[in-house]
């Protein structure tokens, strides 16, 4: 997920993240290494189950 603009964004220990970035890209699948933010392991995850990226 692509947010715009300053956020704090919560991950799954409670820990927030601050963001002053015009664009952060957030990890929506989970398998990010990066967590909470998107290192492109979705793209991998969609190619070995088959499916076509349209990113």
């Amino acid at each position: 997920m692509l947010l715009r603009g300053d956020h704090v964004i919560r991950d799954a220990e409670g820990n927030e993240h601050e963001t002053r970035r015009p664009v952060s890209a957030v990890c929506m699948c989970g398998g990010s290494a990066i967590k909470p933010w998107c290192d492109g392991t979705h793209k991998a995850i969609e190619k070995r189950r088959g499916q076509r990226t349209s990113r």
